[in-house]
């Protein structure tokens, strides 16, 4: 079947310049002609084909605005399944399946093996430590001393700016302000819990009002330079992340048998420890790395992808601590991710595949209590980072790395 003739025209004009790329929605009156129509010329344009972009389920009214701007379709990516993985967490509790979005081959695998040898010794257990998204406006005064009286009046009228703040949003609750001075600089690092949502438009939003209702009231000479000043810190690795935390703090830790280690994972607890404290650690000092372990960015990528996360997010969401101790015969292992910036509502993660996604890990949505099903996410994932690491470290103890790449990531040649 044919590309009907007002379409046709459509893609000439935007060839030819006539209608620019952003306005083919305005002009056409429909977001799903307009992705046709914009593939049309780029097609034309660059004298390629772009069939397997052009198929998707998506609906283009329903995301264009809210998701993406001048689209021409979507891409894929194969999604495999690990698991079961017990769970012993304070919402995460039973065994679940993980959905893993991925290029690479052998991770799904290695994953999958990390579950059984995790579920095998009785499961994970997880905690979560600290809650709250952060956003951090800078402000500019005349002088250091201006700058202490500022902090000052700030922490004594925190509760007339939460009460502004928490006016823009019915989740969003503002937990507290930490301010930080370089010079006449100042940064206030307001921090809330976001319910289900991951937040970041939320906190964004909120915290601009806040800084709008202190630049009216603040009595001395002040300029608001900046909504978020970089110690927020959102999309890049910092300390401050480390230390504060943002998103979700949690901890996944687990023994594992060492009767499960010898006959799953083909190794010792003995090695696992040792390979942990040369490479994970005493590796990651030499390098001068902020964040020691062997690929926690491995599994939250391919979860963030899966589920609808913000992928630039993989970023601090990513960096974190894998320990590893003998317990008795057995081994002790543990994650730490001190800021797993995640959600199961806005953003993504209503896209159809990616909410089926999330409903495989049954946290589609809203959780009962706001706020439950993303901290249950935040467990799963942890939980998952846990198998990841524990399979990675017995497959380098046990010298069988380059072997599994061969077998899974070339297609067996």
């Amino acid at each position: 079947m044919g590309i009907p003739r007002d379409i046709r025209e459509l893609v000439r004009k935007v060839v030819n310049g006539e209608i620019p790329f952003h306005k083919i929605e305005e002009i056409s009156g429909n977001a799903n002609i307009a992705v046709v129509v914009r593939r049309k010329a780029l097609e034309e344009i660059l004298n390629i084909n772009l069939p397997a972009i052009g198929s998707t389920i998506i609906d283009f009214v329903e995301v264009v605005g809210r998701n993406i701007e001048n689209p021409i379709g979507a891409v894929q990516i194969p999604l495999g399944i690990a698991g079961p993985l017990k769970i012993n967490g304070e919402y995460a509790r039973g065994d679940y399946y993980i959905p893993l979005a991925t290029t690479e081959g052998a991770l799904v695998a290695s994953i999958n093996r990390g579950c059984k040898a995790l579920t095998l010794s009785g499961g994970v257990y997880t905690k979560i430590l600290f809650d709250g998204m952060s956003r951090a406006p800078l402000f500019k005064l005349p002088s250091v001393l201006e700058a202490y009286r500022f902090i000052e009046w700030i922490r004594e009228r925190f509760n007339e700016i939460k009460e502004v703040a928490e006016s823009t949003t019915r989740y969003g609750r503002l937990i507290r302000i930490d301010p930080f001075i370089l010079g006449n600089n100042v940064w206030l690092r307001f921090t809330y819990t976001t319910g289900d949502a991951m937040g970041m438009n939320m906190v964004t939003i909120a915290t601009d009002k806040a800084c709008r209702y202190i630049l009216d009231k603040y009595p001395g000479e002040i300029e608001y330079i900046a909504l978020s000043g970089n110690m927020c810190v959102d999309k890049k690795p910092s300390a401050v992340n480390l230390l504060y935390g943002r998103g979700k703090t949690v901890v996944a830790e687990a023994v594992v048998k060492r009767d499960v280690i010898e006959e799953t994972l083909k190794t010792t607890p003995e090695k696992i420890v040792d390979i942990n404290t040369r490479k994970n650690l005493l590796g990651s000092a030499r390098a001068v790395s902020i964040s020691f372990n062997a690929h926690i960015a491995n599994i939250v990528a391919s979860i963030f992808i899966a589920t609808g996360q913000d992928p630039a997010q993989i970023v601090e969401s990513s960096l974190g601590y894998t320990w590893a101790e003998l317990r008795g015969n057995d081994l002790y292992i543990s994650v730490t991710l001190p800021s797993l910036e995640v959600g199961t509502v806005g953003g993504g993660t209503w896209l159809p595949t990616q909410r089926e996604a999330l409903s495989i890990l049954g946290v589609a949505g809203a959780g009962e209590n706001p706020g439950d099903n993303a901290r249950k996410l935040a467990e799963i994932i942890a939980a998952t980072v846990l198998a990841g690491e524990l399979n990675l470290l017995a497959v380098l103890a046990s010298g069988e790395l380059a072997e599994s790449h061969k077998r899974l990531g070339r297609g067996g040649k």
